[in-house]
């Protein structure tokens, strides 16, 4: 029997040697039942409330595969505490042919097995409900007494030996001028700066950033304001700021975040960066822009090496033009069916070469086999001795080691299969290239270099043998713009 172990730790008082208590109560577990164990699962620090963990849905996807027989949990309590989430998962894995196993609950296989898991399901969800409670409970008692509850402290605070807040001599001066500064017309990025200077430390003992100013402007408690989920308590710890510059900050917070959106730049995507080189002297060619006189924007492509060092003689071309060009050429190589199936050899080829163990064990499994073969032949034709039988027990044993040597490269390395591949690539065909994203996925994906010379363009695609020359004159007048060349846009 094959299996996989999953383990997982939440986040309450828990650490890694959970994990490692876990693992090896499984392996001791697998070990004594003949389970051969193919993988581990482990989710660290997330709760079963849930059944949002990433290691724990790529294992129900892997059951899929008829790859392991069962799961081991140390508990079931690790594999779900939420009843719903335990049958519909348990359910996946019982129709994909896999079984949860407990390494430390003993379950009977009939119907008060069934009645003990039950409970065990119903047991873990209650006292993961009733944890919660409990710590809500003791939370809200020290937020009516204005307790301080666990969290970040504010600048300008300290929490004293019975764990109220108190005003922080050295920073509370220093928040207090921060807020007046803004009032005045100091920019958050000023404050961050000005903070910074002073040495002021955010409550992760980080420097300033402008979301730390936000959130400091932003927090009532300043005012003396407590607040705990339902409970809020105006005058439950000390206030550093009056409460009419707060309200004054609050005003100006709330008229800068509806300003007019001009005074964003907006950031230009050039799809081609760190993929178009000057024909003439190999350097990038990066995206710039320029307003003219009339107010239009202009944006180009000029050589690196022109701009800085004004030695190259390569002019600028038109954003529009060359990505277009370069759009087009790219879905035209992704239509031709040739090219999907040259690519989906060299993909195929490619896990071939990167994973060296797999083919090796499959070669060495299909001698073993037909070893067995003749050995089998040989006893029905009568010879048969304890050196026979000695030999196929041998190759049996092999097998059984190289089948599950096999089976654990395919989990940790999973192969994708030639129509999963074209598939992949086919999708491509449907990408809607008058959108910014799906343009640069299309570039990104099968673009490697382009190389712009004064007569004509060379594209370089990202497999081998994929490389395009395409004449510019042979392309002017006809479906794009004829200014390749054009000057740079006005300053």
């Amino acid at each position: 029997m094959t299996g996989v172990i999953y383990a997982r730790y939440s986040s309450d008082s828990q650490r890694e040697e959970s994990i490692e208590g876990q693992l090896r109560e499984c392996k001791e577990f697998a070990e004594k039942n003949g389970i051969i164990i193919l993988n581990t699962y482990i989710d660290r620090a997330l709760s079963a409330k849930t059944d949002n963990r990433p290691e724990f849905q790529r294992m129900i996807k892997d059951s899929a595969k008829g790859l392991f027989d069962v799961v081991i949990v140390w508990k079931l309590d690790r594999f779900a505490r939420n009843r719903y989430d335990s049958a519909h998962y348990r359910a996946i894995l019982r129709k994909n042919g896999v079984k949860v196993i407990s390494a430390r609950e003993t379950i009977a296989e009939d119907s008060t097995g069934i009645l003990l898991e039950s409970l065990l399901e119903g047991y873990a969800e209650f006292y993961s409900a009733e944890l919660s409670e409990k710590v809500i409970r003791g939370m809200t008692e020290n937020a009516l007494k204005c307790k301080y509850n666990g969290g970040g402290v504010p600048v300008g605070y300290t929490i004293d030996s019975e764990q109220y807040y108190q005003v922080d001599p050295l920073t509370a001066p220093t928040v207090l001028e921060a807020f007046k500064r803004y009032d005045k017309g100091a920019t958050i990025a000023d404050l961050v700066r000005w903070l910074n200077s002073k040495d002021i430390r955010s409550y992760r003992d980080c420097p300033m950033r402008i979301d730390c100013v936000k959130r400091m402007l932003h927090n009532r408690r300043y005012i003396g304001e407590y607040s705990y989920r339902d409970v809020v308590q105006p005058g439950g710890i000390p206030a550093i700021v009056p409460q009419d510059l707060f309200d004054r900050v609050q005003a100006r917070l709330e008229k800068n975040k509806k300003a007019p959106a001009r005074f964003k730049a907006k950031e230009e995507l050039y799809l081609l960066s760190l993929k178009l080189h000057c024909g003439l002297c190999g350097a990038f060619m990066i995206g710039e822009s320029g307003t003219s006189h009339t107010g239009r924007i202009h944006q180009y492509y000029k050589c690196s090496t022109a701009k800085h060092k004004k030695s190259c003689p390569k002019k600028t071309v038109q954003k529009a033009w060359i990505e277009d060009l370069v759009v087009t050429e790219t879905m035209k190589m992704l239509t031709d069916d040739a090219v999907v199936e040259y690519i989906a050899d060299l993909v195929m080829e490619l896990q071939e070469r990167e994973n060296i163990d797999l083919p090796r064990y499959k070669a060495q499994l299909a001698e073993t086999e037909t070893s067995i073969d003749n050995m089998l032949n040989a006893i029905q034709q009568g010879i048969f001795n304890s050196s026979t039988k000695q030999r196929l027990d041998k190759l049996e044993a092999e097998k059984s080691e190289l089948e599950v040597k096999i089976l654990q490269e395919e989990m940790q390395r999973p192969l994708l299969t030639r129509e999963q591949v074209v598939f992949w690539i086919c999708r491509y065909r449907q990408l809607d290239v008058t959108k910014p994203e799906q343009r640069q996925r299309l570039i990104d994906g099968f673009v490697n270099s382009i190389y712009l010379y004064d007569d004509k363009i060379i594209l370089t695609f990202n497999y081998k043998e994929g490389c395009k020359t395409i004449s510019l004159h042979d392309i002017i007048g006809a479906v794009y713009s004829s200014d390749t060349c054009a000057p740079g846009a006005p300053s």
